[in-house]
């Protein structure tokens, strides 16, 4: 079974393209680290929830659109080890001025064991 990394941020709608050139770099540099699969979606259909949502759980403003993300691996171990490597990457170094375009303190991640699978 595969092992998933998953995210959920939001990101300001005058920063979607920095946002999607940012992702398309993560993408060839996990994807050049053995990733199975790297995947970036913005929300398309996600209402606000009256208790819960993806845009309720990062406290997405009105100028925010959320992203749901992830990374699928052969295990945890490749993750981990993908993972350094990914970190590593010199194209992974940003610049002293970049500024990511979300806000890190609101982005929701974590590793999941997948237990269905196709």
């Amino acid at each position: 079974m595969a092992y998933v990394d998953g995210f959920v941020l939001p990101v300001k709608k005058n920063r979607i393209a920095d946002y999607r050139k940012m992702a398309e770099l993560g993408r060839m540099v996990w994807m050049d680290h053995g990733a199975l699969s790297y995947v970036e979606a913005m929300a398309d259909d996600v209402p606000y929830g009256e208790v819960t949502s993806f845009p309720r759980a990062v406290q997405a403003a009105d100028d925010e659109i959320c992203f749901f993300s992830f990374i699928t691996y052969e295990s945890r171990e490749k993750r981990d080890e993908i993972n350094a490597k990914v970190m590593a990457d010199p194209r992974m170094k940003m610049d002293d001025g970049f500024q990511t375009p979300f806000d890190m303190k609101r982005m929701i991640f974590g590793g999941f064991k997948a237990v269905v699978e196709s």
